[in-house]
């Protein structure tokens, strides 16, 4: 038999065999469900949960508790990049680039304060919690991570970034009815006092999705000066 026919049988194993890698050739990782974002104090997590709780319980005597999916306040964090799936080797490149962006970048506060919808509230899909404070440096803090990304071929996000701790999300089964009272149960609710916090480092974070919900755990992180 010639070389080819050696080659084809090579290739194609009998059933149930395995066909052999090439020697020093690696078995490919898992992808990585990755973002960029900045992570909570407690305090601020403490704060966000009695606000759902307060809102939930307005929502329950609407007769809407079902129709809101209410977040895991230890899931709760400022999102400045969504990265999709990741491979491992990427990591040290991406760590890398985002220390060089964020480089001189000083602490800046923030500040947790007002409610709002998305993306009206005739017919809210998400409830959140906008901020203020250092907004104009939360912005480059964000274009600064989508331009260091950028080159290992995460797309740009085309909406502009819009800032928000994101508490819950409405399901799909609630009609435009039940969306327009849950709005106006969002309307009429205040919260507590604002609750102001330092942004010292940014994270790259891990998502694992799961029947219960999603995980997320630190990767990697990039202080600030």
């Amino acid at each position: 038999m010639g070389s080819a026919g050696r080659s084809r049988r090579d290739q194609n194993p009998e059933p149930g065999g395995r066909a052999q890698r090439p020697e020093g050739h690696a078995e490919p990782q898992p992808l990585v469900r990755t973002f960029v974002a900045v992570e909570l104090p407690e305090e601020v997590r403490a704060w966000l949960a009695e606000a759902q709780a307060g809102l939930a319980a307005r929502t329950a005597r609407a007769g809407l508790g079902r129709g809101v999916r209410w977040v895991e306040p230890s899931g709760i964090h400022l999102t400045l990049k969504f990265l999709g799936g990741t491979s491992p080797r990427l990591l040290p490149e991406i760590e890398r680039r985002l220390a060089v962006a964020l480089a001189g970048q000083r602490r800046f506060s923030l500040e947790a304060s007002r409610l709002g919808v998305f993306p009206g509230l005739r017919a809210p899909r998400v409830l959140w919690v906008g901020l203020a404070g250092g907004l104009e440096e939360l912005a480059a803090v964000q274009q600064r991570v989508e331009e260091a990304i950028a080159p290992l071929g995460f797309p740009t996000e085309a909406r502009a970034f819009s800032p928000h701790l994101t508490l819950a999300r409405v399901h799909e089964s609630v009609g435009p009815a039940e969306r327009q009272l849950l709005g106006e149960v969002v309307r009429g609710y205040s919260l507590a006092a604002a609750r102001r916090f330092e942004v010292a480092e940014v994270s790259l974070m891990r998502s694992e999705l799961s029947p219960r919900g999603a995980r997320y755990s630190r990767l990697l992180a990039v202080p600030l000066a």
